[in-house]
């Protein structure tokens, strides 16, 4: 397998750019709504952006000096101006409309009334919410950290949540937030997005209620095994111990079990139980005595 080894200092900052935002993602987009000195209201998407704390909730993205000629965006000027924002969460629903909103429009420009968005009153800070936006949340604007003066460089702007607003129709029964209802967009490299629906969404039980016994426990001739992924293995590994001998006994006088050992496909069998979430079963294949 040949690698491609790329040195930040012998390229130009534009191309390890878009080699940096192709292999970092997909990233999450901030929706930012901001107002100027004078009152305007802009509002502009950015993927360099995540949350990074939850008791104080807090919020960071970073409105990057554009590389072709080291200016800022109108964005970065208005919160070292008023220290509020809101930021909204895109949907499938309004991504185009994001994108749009992510042209150079002139200062004092309402990209609100550019991509057809709907500019609603926050309770406490001053910029409006996206009405469209299925989540949003109302920032004060703690500290704004410059990574560079140079073109490409990022500003960190660390936001304190002060209100999350959520639409009840993203909600699930139990009133958490439903990733399917969510339909969220993310940014991927060059003018690709990824949107958060269907088989693109798949649930990980997390090795936090038990303490797995780890892929280095795992028997040496399922560990090499030529058909089990590492992912296979990964969740394999996430049991707190083996099944005991009676079960696997037990198991063992299923049909498709019976099948899959005349044939020599025992190893299939088992990944095909995982990929069905039975952990356990396919344990019980596994250690089944050949």
């Amino acid at each position: 397998m040949s690698i491609k080894t790329i040195n930040p200092e012998e390229v130009s900052v534009a191309k390890f750019h878009g080699y940096m935002l192709g292999a970092v993602a997909p990233r999450p987009i901030a929706f930012a709504s901001t107002v100027d000195r004078d009152g305007n209201v802009n509002l502009s998407p950015f993927s360099f952006f995540n949350c990074f704390s939850a008791n104080p909730p807090i919020l960071i993205f970073s409105p990057a000096r554009r590389i072709k000629d080291n200016t800022t965006k109108h964005t970065l000027e208005n919160v070292l101006v008023h220290d509020e924002v809101v930021i909204n969460i895109v949907n499938h629903a309004i991504v185009e409309q994001m994108s749009l909103s992510s042209m150079e429009y002139d200062k004092g420009v309402n990209e609100f009334e550019k991509s057809g968005l709907t500019q609603i009153s926050s309770q406490i800070v001053r910029p409006p919410r996206v009405g469209e936006s299925p989540v949003s949340f109302e920032c004060k604007v703690i500290e704004v950290k410059s990574l560079g003066t140079e073109g490409g460089a990022g500003n960190l702007v660390i936001c304190e949540v002060l209100l999350m607003h959520i639409k009840e129709e993203v909600l699930d029964d139990d009133v958490r937030i439903d990733p399917f209802k969510l339909d969220s967009v993310t940014r991927m490299g060059g003018n690709w997005y990824c949107r958060a629906q269907g088989n693109a969404i798949f649930e990980i039980p997390k090795p936090t209620a038990i303490k797995g016994i780890g892929v280095d426990q795992i028997p040496e001739h399922i560990r090499n095994s030529n058909v089990l992924t590492g992912n296979n293995l990964g969740r394999l590994g996430n049991i707190e111990r083996f099944p005991d001998e009676s079960s696997i006994n037990e198991y063992s006088h299923r049909e498709d079990v019976k099948e899959a050992k005349r044939k020599g496909e025992i190893h299939l069998l088992a990944k095909t139980l995982l990929e069905k979430g039975e952990v356990e079963n396919a344990w019980k294949v596994l250690l089944l005595k050949i």
